[in-house]
């Protein structure tokens, strides 16, 4: 065969090959409407994490049969960059043709170990824009208000696929309805909705099923979203979302993906951005699950704003952590986190084990209070834009992970995540109102993750931030772990008062063991607000109640964090309980 022929099959290979993998992620993701239909949630959450793993699986199956195809030609970057020239031939006129360019991208990246980009064998990521403005429209199911809003929702719902299994069909519609009227009436709009607008596939995650599109006026337009969840009793709503913030939190950066089936991805995005226009791109990629277009697309922002400021690289507001070095760009909202050479001498961890916790929290369900935080490899950074005394810190204490070329500065290893504000300085600006808000939600945060079957560990201010919601969400992962891998104690009293001041425990403290009632003498929330989490949350303070929580989690029982408020405008439709949801806890 000539080297030519090679090539166009390389070329084809990989066309084929992500092809497959599409169509694979595509299956997965068509299985979340039978498992919500069943109410098998544990395949629902197995499939989650499978659909999770199976990018890096396919990109080193291809990598794999590339090697053997190719062979003395697999690491000739000459030869790479005519298969990358034959394989732009084969995606031209593809829909997501982006996807297409990341995964070739993948795979050359790995074969290279490429530091910064490398135009000859790879699709720059500012080659990979997804080009939102020319994307078709995404196709949507319209419903007219010809004088009923009844009619109308009753047209929605029964065009669901799981029309069959409502519990109690007119209450549902009579509620949709009265939701929206009231939503009319705090607005003050005088006239009625004029029709409604819905993504044709429905929006999965979790035990919950959502509706999407958008409520349409004479001139104005809101999102509705409409999430259903399938009980012992059957399915049934218990809100309706109508405000873009609400919208766009259920999107947001702290939430486990949407498994929704699309033909047209970029028109989905380019569809949820009409809804939520201060939502990044990258985010709603990411939370569609295309996790790799969404860091593709991320880094291409990122490119382009540092190519439109001039602002330098600086320290991140807030307390220096003994693992991570995090900085940020006043301008971009991100932060960077690098991990440490070595850590101080209180933290008893590895540098691969930090990894392993951020692959933990990849991987579960982060319930609305973990950052999605996005792992990058042998990216490259102009030397000036750094700050002296950070660069500085960077190459003293991140060296295995931070070198100068020239007038680059080449980081092999990082995480990228939203910028948050860190909740110890928010406190210290923050007005009363404002600051009891937060610091209920803060022992919110902690309930929601223990509630998913994860335990923060470090509980202080500093490793919890808040966003422009107002929400607290926790960012350090560093010493991560399962509840159910905890051993939750009460604290030893001894009658010896040398025992008591001792700087070390006098008692024997096992590798698991957990002290709840030692959490409010490190939480550092002074006395008043110290007072405000107790009356909210003292029972995180009992090891009772931590261990109780254990053993429902041990029993496989699943307790639902909602990912939104269950709050109703209106209140005589409340007989029917159809939005008296248990949320556990």
């Amino acid at each position: 065969m000539s080297s030519a022929s090679l090539e166009r099959l390389a070329a084809r290979r990989i066309f084929d090959a992500f092809r497959a993998y599409n169509r694979r992620f595509r299956d997965i993701t068509r299985r979340a409407a039978r498992h919500f239909e069943r109410r098998d949630w544990a395949a629902n959450r197995r499939d989650a994490v499978r659909r999770i793993d199976l990018y890096n699986q396919s990109v080193v199956a291809t990598r794999n049969e590339l090697a053997a195809l190719l062979g003395e030609a697999y690491d000739s970057r000459e030869c790479w960059n005519r298969i990358k020239e034959c394989y732009a031939t084969l995606i031209a006129g593809c829909a997501d043709a982006g996807f297409y360019k990341t995964f070739f991208s993948s795979l050359t990246r790995r074969i290279f170990h490429t530091v910064g980009v490398d135009s000859e064998v790879e699709f720059l990521a500012l080659d990979v824009d997804p080009a939102l403005a020319s994307a078709d429209s995404l196709p949507t199911r319209r419903y007219v208000n010809r004088g009923s809003l009844y009619l109308l929702f009753e047209e929605l719902l029964d065009d669901l696929p799981f029309s069959r299994l409502y519990r109690d069909t007119d209450g549902t519609i009579r509620f949709i309805v009265a939701e929206v009227e009231a939503y009319r009436g705090e607005q003050k709009r005088r006239d009625p909705p004029q029709a409604v607008e819905i993504v044709p596939a429905l929006f999965y995650r979790g035990r919950r099923a959502y509706a999407v599109g958008r409520l349409i006026g004479g001139g104005w337009q809101v999102p509705l979203v409409i999430p259903f969840a399938h009980t012992d009793e059957g399915v049934m709503s218990d809100v309706v979302i109508l405000s873009e913030s609400d919208v766009s939190m259920l999107f947001g950066f702290t939430r486990s993906y949407f498994h929704v089936d699309l033909v047209s991805v970029g028109s989905a995005v380019r569809f949820l951005r009409e809804l939520m226009p201060l939502k990044p791109v990258d985010e709603l990629y990411t939370v569609l699950g295309r996790a790799k277009q969404g860091k593709t697309e991320r880094y291409r922002a990122l490119m382009r704003h540092l190519q439109n400021s001039t602002d330098l690289f600086v320290r991140a507001p807030g307390a220096r952590g003994m693992v991570m070095e995090v900085f940020t760009l006043p301008s971009f909202n991100v932060v960077f986190k690098v991990i440490r050479d070595s850590f101080g001498y209180s933290k008893n961890i590895r540098r691969d084990e930090v990894r392993d916790k951020y692959e933990l929290v990849f991987r579960q369900d982060r319930a609305g209070r973990l950052v999605d935080a996005q792992e990058f490899r042998r990216l490259s950074f102009d030397l000036p834009r750094f700050e002296a005394s950070l660069k500085h810190t960077l190459l003293e204490t991140c060296g295995k992970n931070c070198r100068i070329d020239g007038d680059r500065l080449l980081i092999e290893h990082l995480y990228i995540e939203r910028r948050l504000i860190p909740l110890d300085v928010y406190l210290k600006d923050a007005d009363p109102d404002s600051a009891r808000h937060v610091v209920i939600d803060y022992g919110q945060a902690v309930r929601d993750l223990a509630f998913g079957n994860i335990f923060a560990g470090d509980l202080l201010l500093k490793n919890f931030g808040v966003t422009r919601h107002g929400r607290v969400i926790f960012y350090d992962y560093d010493e991560v772990t399962f509840v159910t891998d905890c051993v939750f104690r009460p604290l030893p009293q001894s009658d010896r008062e040398e025992d008591e001041l001792a700087a070390e425990p006098w008692f024997f403290v096992g590798a698991h063991d957990v002290f709840p009632e030692e959490f409010a003498h490190f939480l550092g929330l002074g006395e008043e607000l110290g007072q405000v989490f107790r009356n909210y949350h003292g029972e995180l303070f009992s090891h009772r109640w931590w261990s109780r929580l254990k053993a429902r989690l041990e029993r496989g029982e699943v307790i639902e964090v909602l990912p939104y408020s269950p709050k109703t405008r209106t209140t005589k439709l409340s007989a029917t309980g159809l939005y008296g949801i248990r949320q556990g806890g």
